[in-house]
């Protein structure tokens, strides 16, 4: 395998975090690795309902990490909410300044809705359901022009690290070719773990890569077991599902069954802006009951539609539903992974010269449970700050080790895995079904080696099994009271002891 070396940070990752990591790295050289063409195959780009942030005379950070720590049953870093709110205003207006077209008001402000769980209407947005693929083409335009980034297409296959244990690089495919790249910081903004499901609203090529291998080259991993389930995934039988955004319900959308009578005022006083867990659970109770789940737009948004929210409706209409004319069958799926790579405010993970950004990183400020339209914010927040901190990071100058690559899942494997994390990992959970996972990513791992995206299931699993409790996205039916308040903190040689310890 071919050695270089690279005198300056590697970003892995092409989402807005990945992105932002490599703008605010200057003037230190940024080899960028993404897996697709940029704006390509990462969740940012898919990414409807915008970006929160508290720009209104009306609104205030403080507010903004009220709601994020009230919407995190109990888990959140209320210190991590604080910065991610106070920089918020900040991180939107750069964005702008970049190029992204956020909806305006009559006087020039930002036009901003209402989602769930936020006590004000404080999601900067672009055409409705626009926003992050506005975003990315901007924030890549710059990208692009930045002379100290060059981006290479390519597929990460490991971490680099010398005897303490230090990273110093990665392994990876550029063109065909294998080839080791020494650097001195390595960034993680590998995205989340969607993938990893059946029915998920994310790119599915994103399967927890960075996370797994994180875990295997020693790294601290925080709250695996904590994983977002979209309430309003399109069920049109895609894979990918769409998306249906939360915007729609901040517009005045009823949750309806299929005899057309609303059901989420049965389940919360705040009803279709309860927090996304509640409101998954509602809509997956309802289905499982035989009445089914539907999202009735006809009166809030009606013949608007189509102008209004034109990826939903594009969305609709290919699946042959017309959300003027018939409510829109909705059904919870995989859309965001709470938990990650433990890192501090700046990006830095337990391994020295390791940062991590983004989805694939857990700074703690989604707790339990995200706040809606938070993820973006936080991509753009703690990248940045990412960047940042490994510009400065000093050369280790000391030898790299050369390992075995990891093994990769093949595609069958995969497909089982999917549809046992959706069955027994998803919505709602219970002992037997992990343990049951469990076993089978034993079986998996027994053909195939530790492949990184089992590993990443497994710590999802296994974290799952031992939080005996139900807090936020994470639901056990045979363990529905709360527990006093914990984050999960572990090692991938934490997983043996842990995984018996709670069957």
């Amino acid at each position: 395998m071919t050695r270089v070396r690279h005198d300056g940070v590697v970003v892995v990752g092409a989402g807005l975090a990945g992105l932002s990591a490599a703008l605010a790295a200057a003037p230190a050289r940024v080899l960028l690795l993404a897996a697709a063409p940029l704006g390509k195959g990462c969740s940012s780009a898919w990414a409807q309902g915008g970006v929160a942030a508290a720009m209104a005379t009306e609104d205030a950070p403080a507010l903004h990490a009220a709601d994020t720590v009230n919407a995190g049953a109990g888990l959140v870093d209320a210190d991590m909410a604080d910065l991610l709110a106070a920089e918020g205003p900040a991180a939107v207006r750069a964005l702008a300044e970049l190029g992204a077209p956020f909806d305006r008001t009559a006087d020039g402000g930002f036009a901003q809705s209402l989602e769930a769980a936020h006590s004000r209407a404080r999601v900067a947005r672009v055409k409705g359901d626009q926003a992050g693929r506005a975003i990315m083409e901007a924030v890549a335009v710059a990208v692009l022009a930045a002379p100290h980034i060059e981006v290479r297409v390519g597929s990460l296959r490991n971490l680099l690290q010398d005897a303490a244990g230090r990273v110093r690089g990665v392994a990876a495919e550029i063109d065909g070719t294998a080839v080791e790249i020494v650097a001195r910081a390595v960034i993680l903004a590998t995205g989340g773990i969607g993938g990893l499901y059946a029915e998920t609203t994310t790119p599915p090529e994103l399967t927890g890569e960075g996370l797994g291998l994180a875990a295997l080259a020693g790294a601290t991993i925080a709250d695996p077991e904590f994983v977002q389930f979209h309430p309003t995934a399109i069920d049109i039988g895609r894979d990918p599902a769409p998306l249906a955004t939360e915007a729609l319900r901040g517009e005045g959308a009823r949750l309806v069954g299929a005899d057309g009578a609303p059901f989420m005022h049965r389940y919360h006083p705040d009803a279709e802006l309860a927090p996304r867990d509640v409101v998954a659970r509602a809509i997956h109770a309802e289905r499982q009951a035989g009445r089914g789940a539907f999202l009735d737009t006809r009166a809030a948004v009606g013949e608007r539609f189509a102008e209004e929210f034109p990826g939903v409706f594009a969305a609709c209409m290919s699946g042959g539903v017309d959300p003027r004319r018939a409510p829109i069958p909705v059904a919870p799926a995989c859309h965001y992974h709470m938990g990650g790579i433990a890192t501090d405010a700046d990006g830095r993970t337990s391994l020295p010269h390791l940062f991590a950004a983004g989805e694939c990183a857990a700074t703690g400020v989604h707790g339990a449970n995200r706040l809606a339209s938070n993820s973006l914010l936080e991509a753009a927040v703690f990248g940045a700050r990412a960047g940042a901190a490994a510009r400065d990071a000093a050369d280790a100058g000391t030898r790299v080790r050369r390992g075995a690559l990891p093994p990769a899942l093949p595609h069958a494997a995969l497909q089982s895995l999917r549809e046992a994390m959706s069955r027994d990992a998803g919505v709602v959970r219970d002992a037997a079904g992990l343990a049951r996972l469990l076993r089978l990513i034993d079986g998996l791992e027994a053909e195939n080696g530790a492949a990184p995206s089992l590993v990443a299931a497994r710590l999802i699993a296994t974290a799952a099994l031992a939080r005996t409790e139900s807090r936020g996205a994470h639901f056990r039916a045979d363990a529905t009271a709360q527990s006093a308040p914990q984050r999960t903190f572990l090692t991938l040689s934490d997983l043996t002891p842990l995984k018996y310890a709670a069957e």
